[in-house]
């Protein structure tokens, strides 16, 4: 395996989702339309459509459900290189149920996750030459939350990743249904000074990580205490389930610049699920493929707003698509009102 050969490596569990059609409630329909997910899946397809090269290292049953995920995941043009397979009979792919919203009822979601087959990973099953293999890795605290084998083990790749001289980003995703508040301070503390590119969001930063200031405050505060080099940070209006607002902020500590935009407005939301990823996605391939945090940030905005367009968690924008939509968000004239 060549040194730096892709250009970003995630780690994460990847889950079978299961939804209703458009807005049918679970409770009472008799069918389920199934997709493929997961937070780090959804970051490293983005970055593959928007033409880099980038695998995703996981753990699946070794079963059809196994072989429906990894031809998705071929179908993104992410590499199936580090995936490791499960024939044990506790072999299980994570799933969650995804129900839409439409104002004023709220998207519902119910996983049934428990015990899957990457909870069960080993460092001694992940190729040693991976290492070396990318310019980046990222994972995110879902991964940190799911159980403490795992939790093991994304630290460890965060420590060697970085020794073999890679780019560490991390999104810190706190999700209060797999851990406490306190738990996931203390933990993610221990690898902030590892990270390079760190995505946490205005509330995370002041209820879990118990910080106060202003925004700009805020996120300059992970440069100070742990040397942090780039900060992002979403900033969302949601003014219905269907019709949301959007733009971020992303902080240089290297300059000591903030960048941001005017947000886009009156998003169509047919599918909020994965918006975030796609987010993380745009600004990781701003960073690596220009090394401009401005780039990054408009990368992001755009990637994101317009995978509140499309069903599913995976982003399905390629770079062309997301060139012009940030062109046409900063033009002052008119813009052509079709694709043709």
């Amino acid at each position: 395996m060549n040194k730096n050969s892709f250009d970003l490596i995630t780690f994460g569990e990847i889950m079978l989702r299961l939804s209703p059609p458009r807005h049918a409630r679970i409770v009472d329909g008799d069918i389920f339309e199934k997709r493929a997910g997961g937070a780090e899946l959804n970051v490293a397809s983005g970055v593959a459509l928007l033409g880099l090269r980038t695998g995703i290292l996981s753990k699946l049953p070794l079963n059809e459900l196994g072989t429906f995920i990894k031809n998705r995941i071929r179908f993104v043009g992410v590499s199936d290189d580090f995936l490791i397979y499960d024939d044990g009979p506790d072999a299980r792919l994570g799933l969650y149920y995804y129900e839409m919203g439409a104002a004023p009822r709220k998207p519902t979601i119910v996983y049934d996750r428990r015990s899957s087959s990457v909870t069960r990973i080993t460092l001694d099953e992940i190729p040693e030459g991976i290492y070396a293999s990318a310019r980046m890795f990222h994972t995110s605290g879902i991964s940190l939350a799911l159980c403490s084998g795992m939790r093991n083990v994304a630290v460890e790749l965060i420590r060697k990743f970085k020794e073999h001289g890679a780019m560490i980003s991390f999104d810190v995703n706190y999700r209060a249904n797999l851990w406490s508040e306190d738990e996931a301070r203390e933990t993610i503390k221990e690898i902030l000074p590892m990270v390079d590119v760190l995505f946490v969001s205005e509330e995370t930063s002041r209820r879990m990580f118990q910080k106060s200031g202003d925004l700009k405050e805020l996120m300059k505060s992970y440069a100070d205490e742990y040397g942090v080099k780039i900060v992002a940070t979403t900033q969302r209006t949601v003014i219905s389930p269907r019709k949301h607002n959007f733009t971020s902020m992303v902080y240089d500590a290297r300059t000591n610049q903030y960048f941001t935009e005017t947000p886009y407005t009156d998003i169509d939301v047919i599918d909020r699920i994965g918006s975030g990823d796609a987010y993380v996605a745009g600004v990781l391939f701003g960073l690596l493929k220009y090394n401009d945090p401005e780039k990054a940030m408009q990368f992001g905005n755009a990637t994101s707003s317009v995978k509140n367009t499309v069903p599913g968690d995976l982003p399905s924008s390629d770079f062309k698509e997301i060139d012009r939509i940030i062109r046409e968000h900063h033009s002052t004239g008119p813009v052509s009102e079709m694709n043709r």
